[in-house]
């Protein structure tokens, strides 16, 4: 092998030393047995006397965890390579320091072939590379893990409690009501009560307890060895109680309290991410059911199935294939029986699921934004749809259409509303918009708004489902309403349950007052439609006088005149 550097004869080897001093941090020379022939004055210092390093291995002064390392990258020199790296710990009196051995062979001024160490201090390095190890792991707010460490940490808590079978369980851990801070006393304050609130948690946990800090205002703990129902209990009541109690910041005096989910392995789930999603389901469901509570997770706290994500990818390809369809059910006149207009409902027919429910897809809609799209498609062609109804019946009509809560909230709502009138030409009359009362009851004052620019236009409004929802009175006198639907789980058990029957008798007793329109949904059978009738109601919709059908079947109804023999026979002579 040749050296990688020859001495000549006539340099003496002081003058090589003295030049050695300023080639790196440490500096060593070496016989082929790895011994210590030179060392730096900065090796000195670091290491220990120079005089005390004479003649002994330098891996003796390398830390043991190294050793190996450095005897192979000496080993590679003397038999492989000219140059070799190895990162090693030196021993520096109590401590161990980092650095970066450059080892190279050569020829001494005698011939005789040395080993050349060069170090490099790798303190900051390191330090740096720690830095960023732990900025990329931690939160930087409250130095808790963040989500990328808790999945690390969760996979390793998973593979031991596989091995010991024994369960473990996963705590979400949400802050009440902490928005208003943030609003109120701005995001330093915020940040201060997520600081201790943070250090509150991890002092209430265990040393084998994991806490990250996942979102906003929300914590994630991992609980080995906590899986029955009286260990839940007791730590989740420690939490609850360490965040009760109030927070100094600032002179300001906070009170928020938190929500705790809590998802159990095995019971629940195996793997971290659904331990993590139905430990924040069931801390949901804490907050929806009154707050700073804690709640073990159940099926009836999940959201949306999992294949409901696939379902929203198939529901932009259905816009793209055409697969949403308009059903329309027959609104009729509650004593002649007679159609006077349609409600329109979405449907969608997937080529594998078949006819998918409303239910499932409409909120999935309505969360991604596709509601925009499908209610403005679904207005415009409901309003041209009449036009071929009105045509066949040979009287007017009018089409009832649903509008949902993002589509009301839709700058350009009432822009779509415009295009769908002059599309169709019809008159405002003619176009009845359902809303629920929850939806308007959002922002009280954009309904106001936006409702008073429909009444402009000559839409009728009509309140969905009365008297499920916000069920305030007062909108009814504060908003242009011309239309109240009674919800089917009023009429579902008339006119046997009294209760049922007193809730009917108000509405229409109120609507009557207000000169309102009132429409009955979910009548099926000839007792609920009696019951209604001789109260008043003016219009009914339900199976008894039709299940929603498509538009070519809507055409047949009214050209046959289908639905006359639903009518009694004294009306049916009238109208024959």
């Amino acid at each position: 092998m040749q050296p990688s550097s020859t001495i000549p004869a006539n340099d003496p080897r002081p003058e090589f030393d003295s030049l050695l001093e300023e080639a790196g941090d440490v500096v060593f020379r070496l016989n082929m047995a790895g011994q210590i022939l030179f060392a730096s004055r900065r090796s000195a210092a670091i290491v220990g006397h120079a005089h005390e390093m004479q003649g002994q291995p330098l891996a003796a002064f390398v830390s043991e965890l190294d050793q190996m390392a450095l005897k192979s990258a000496l080993a590679d020199v003397m038999q492989v390579q000219p140059v070799s790296r190895v990162e090693a710990r030196l021993r520096c009196g109590e401590l161990e320091v980092w650095f970066e051995l450059r080892v190279s062979a050569y020829a001494n001024a005698a011939g005789v072939r040395e080993l050349l160490v060069v170090g490099r201090d790798m303190t900051m390095q390191h330090a740096t590379e720690e830095r960023l190890r732990h900025m990329a792991t931690h939160d930087a707010l409250t130095e808790l893990p963040n989500r990328l460490l808790l999945s690390d940490r969760l996979r390793m808590t998973i593979a031991q409690a596989r091995r010991s079978g024994q369960g473990f369980s996963v705590a979400t851990i949400g802050l009440d009501s902490f928005k208003k801070v943030n609003d109120g006393l701005g995001h330093p304050v915020g940040d201060a009560v997520l600081r201790m609130a943070s250090a509150r948690l991890r002092k209430t946990l265990r040393d084998s307890d994991t806490l990250a800090r996942v979102g906003g205002d929300e914590f994630v703990a991992i609980l080995p060895g906590t899986f029955n129902d009286a260990q839940i209990k007791l730590v989740t009541g420690r939490l609850l109680a360490t965040l009760q109690s109030p927070f100094e910041v600032e002179g300001h005096t906070i009170y928020i309290g938190a929500s705790v989910g809590v998802s159990v392995y095995p019971e629940h789930a195996e793997d971290e991410i659904r331990l993590v999603a139905m430990a924040d389901a069931a801390m949901s469901r804490a907050k929806q059911t009154g707050k700073a509570r804690s709640v073990v997770y159940s099926p009836r706290d999940n959201g949306p199935p999992e294949h409901d994500i696939s379902l929203e990818a198939a529901m932009f390809s259905a816009v793209r294939e055409g697969e949403f369809m308009l059903y329309y059910q027959p609104i009729v006149d509650a004593r002649s029986r007679e159609i006077e207009g349609f409600e329109t409902l979405m449907r969608w027919k997937h080529p594998t699921l078949g006819m998918v429910p409303p239910a499932r897809f409409i909120p999935i809609a309505e969360t991604n934004g596709l509601i925009n799209l499908l209610g403005a498609w679904a207005l415009k062609s409901a309003c041209v749809q009449l036009k071929q109804f009105q045509e066949t019946a040979k009287r007017p009509l009018y089409i009832s259409v649903n509008i949902s809560p993002r589509q009301f909230r839709s700058d350009k709502f009432l822009d779509v509303l415009d295009e769908a009138i002059a599309l169709s030409g019809l008159s405002g009359e003619q176009l009845v918009l359902e809303i629920t009362e929850g939806t308007l009851m959002i922002d009280p004052v954009h309904a106001e708004e936006i409702l008073s620019r429909m009444a402009e236009r000559k839409a009728r409004i009509a309140i969905d489902d009365f008297g499920t929802g916000y069920s305030s009175l007062a909108y009814l006198k504060r908003f242009p309403i011309s239309v109240l639907k009674i919800d089917r789980a009023f009429i579902r058990d008339l006119p046997a349950s009294q209760k049922d029957a007193a809730i009917c008798n108000a509405v229409l007793d109120l609507a009557k007052h207000l000169d309102l329109s009132v429409v009955a949904e979910g009548v099926e059978n000839e007792d609920q439609l009696h019951y209604i009738k001789e109260r008043g109601c003016q219009y009914i919709q339900g199976y008894l006088t039709g299940k929603p059908m498509a538009a070519n079947v809507a055409v047949a109804a009214l050209r046959d005149s289908t639905y006359a023999s639903l009518m009694p026979e004294e009306l049916r002579q009238v109208a024959q």
